[in-house]
């Protein structure tokens, strides 16, 4: 595995990879790999011919007050776990190499409607960061298909809406969140919780669960999502959101509906966790 620090040798090592008529996968991550990532990076050799994982902790997508100083780092790990699952490069840029006018003067990409909505309000300015630092890796690698977890269902739709509407030649694929034996998605800032607050945590998912079945009897929306994050509340979360959403668009599911997503955010000391699960519900009888 080549680990590269820089985008002319990263541009040159492409060009070559170019062409010698391999098919180029890229998976996106700020690091501190664990099974989910790894998962990704599989995807990605199961689609490509050579894989690219870049690892950068972008400053962009952080608001202010959040731990972008605290966000963990574990870059000789990362490698090592990288080299063993078969990744051909590491791209693993300095803030410098990407903001090279700084972090005030960069050029940033919005995609209007989905940007500031559910993760989006919370986090004023995270998915333009998102988005910006996404585009500029996919001119730096210029890859023929591009891996995203689901976990971040939000993100995964504002970056294949970016990839469609900016006209990238780029397959994006979204991957199953892979989740702990006890259901708890897995996650990068899991590791800031307690053993008490990680022995609560998978209570999260089980809401989203019962939420589901709740859609599924025919319950509003509306109704279910108040009374699931009252149930967060309950079980010692700090809910941000619960929200049942169209699947093809993030907008508020209305009657007839039938391809939903439940979306939650919720604090856990200081962990903040996101969530999602798909639900189809039944054709309405004729």
């Amino acid at each position: 595995m080549q680990s590269i620090h820089e985008i002319v040798p990263m541009r040159a090592l492409v060009s070559d990879w170019r062409r010698s008529g391999l098919r180029i996968g890229l998976v996106p991550s700020m690091g501190n790999l664990h099974a989910g990532h790894l998962a990704l990076v599989r995807r990605a050799l199961a689609g490509a011919d050579r894989v690219v994982v870049s690892i950068f902790v972008n400053p962009l997508q952080f608001s202010a007050g959040e731990d972008l100083a605290a966000y963990p780092r574990t870059p000789d790990e990362d490698a090592e776990a990288l080299r063993s699952a078969g990744c051909h490069c590491l791209f693993a840029p300095s803030e410098a190499e990407v903001y090279p006018q700084g972090r005030e003067r960069q050029t940033l990409i919005e995609v209007p409607g989905l940007c500031n909505v559910l993760c989006g309000a919370s986090r004023p300015g995270h998915f333009q960061g998102v988005a910006t630092v996404v585009a500029k890796l996919f001119n730096i690698v210029q890859p023929d298909m591009a891996v995203f977890g689901e976990k971040d269902f939000q993100q995964l739709m504002v970056i294949q809406r970016m990839t469609a509407e900016l006209c990238f030649p780029i397959e994006i694929v979204g991957v199953p969140i892979v989740r702990e034996p006890d259901g708890l998605a897995m996650s990068s800032r899991n590791g800031y919780l307690s053993a008490d607050e990680r022995a609560a945590a998978p209570a999260l998912y089980g809401t989203l669960r019962r939420l589901a079945e709740r859609l599924r009897a025919g319950d509003a929306p509306s109704d279910a999502e108040w009374d699931a994050a009252r149930e967060l509340s309950a079980a010692g979360f700090k809910p941000d959101y619960v929200s049942v959403r169209r699947r093809a668009d993030l907008a508020p599911a209305v009657v007839g509906d039938r391809a939903l997503v439940i979306l939650a955010a919720a604090w856990l000391g200081k962990a903040r966790l996101i969530d999602n699960l798909d639900v189809d519900l039944p054709d309405e009888p004729a």
